[in-house]
């Protein structure tokens, strides 16, 4: 191979090579082909409850990759003083909507919408200890007593007053400490969140009658009919029924009146004239007929 056919092909390679870096470079370059965008966002630093006022030490920073969601913090400063309305785990991002609103503090009350209320209500170990009762489950609320109108000749009566209540908190009492910081304190209390008439129901119930929760799924949002039901009932067999004070009283159903017996009109008949001819004499003679009961019934044709 002469110089001459060496050096085109060294020349083409370099080119080659020229153009290739070109590409290179403009396609890294291009928008939008760059890696995910990396942003330093707000994190909790501990594990934080409901009605907690967040604090500089209750936050942390650290990096979030790709797009950020509507609401994500990335800085402390708003966050301060806070009330925390849902719970936040560590290392969990902060949220604006888990956040009760600037100036609105900490504690339960920060977590009750607006035109709702929060009703404690005091349950057993089993109810507001065991678990069986957590924020955000549904309850149907019970009351067992006597019935006013009838005290004890029914016995015990139960009765579903509320139905689909929310669990505000369970086995907990907010308080604050004198610093304004809140404490959690377990008592045996359930707070349901109810509006203002629910509200009225249950204070009323609360001091009159004894109070028992059932839990229901979240997803069933019927609202069932129920009569209610007593002891009486669950002895006679039927717990479903109406206590006996409650029954209408059975009537024998009213007869209707015989019908009138036809009554027979007797009609007199006109009487029978006979004529008799003696020689040239007339005589003539009337005879009354007999009435049709007078008549003998015949019984069979002679002949």
């Amino acid at each position: 191979m002469n110089r001459r056919v060496s050096g085109i092909l060294v020349i083409a390679l370099l080119f080659s090579l020229l153009a290739t870096y070109l590409v290179y470079r403009v396609v890294t370059s291009r928008p939008g082909q760059s890696g995910p965008q990396t942003v330093m966002i707000v994190r909790a630093a501990r594990t934080l409850d409901i009605g907690a006022i967040l604090q500089d030490a209750d936050l942390t920073t650290g990096p979030w990759v790709g797009p950020l969601p509507s609401g994500m913090a990335t800085k402390k400063e708003p966050l301060l003083n806070r009330g925390v309305m849902a719970r936040i785990y560590e290392g969990e991002p902060i949220l604006d909507s888990r956040l009760a609103p600037v100036g609105a503090g900490g504690g339960l009350a920060a977590t009750i919408p607006t035109g709702m209320r929060a009703v404690a209500v005091r349950v057993n170990d089993i109810v507001g200890v065991a678990g069986f009762a957590q924020p955000g489950m549904r309850v149907d609320v019970l009351i067992a007593g006597q019935v006013p109108e009838s005290p004890g000749r029914d016995g015990a009566h139960v009765k579903t007053i509320l139905q689909n209540i929310e669990v505000l908190s369970a086995g907990q009492n907010y308080q604050k400490d004198a610093e304004g910081k809140p404490l959690v304190v377990p008592v045996t209390v359930v707070n349901l969140l109810v509006n203002p008439e629910q509200a009225e129901i249950l204070s009323l119930a609360s001091n009159e009658a004894r109070i028992q929760l059932v839990l229901r799924n979240p997803l069933d949002t019927e609202v069932a009919k129920t009569s209610g039901t007593s002891m009486q009932a669950l002895y006679s067999g039927s717990p479903s029924a109406e206590p006996a004070s409650a029954k209408p009283v059975a009537r024998a159903p009213a007869r209707a009146p015989a019908p009138a017996q036809p009554q027979h009109i007797i009609v007199p008949l006109p009487p029978i004239e006979i004529e008799v001819f003696n020689g040239g004499q007339l005589t003539q003679a009337k005879f009354a007929q007999p009435s049709a009961k007078d008549q003998p019934q015949p019984v069979g044709e002679k002949k």
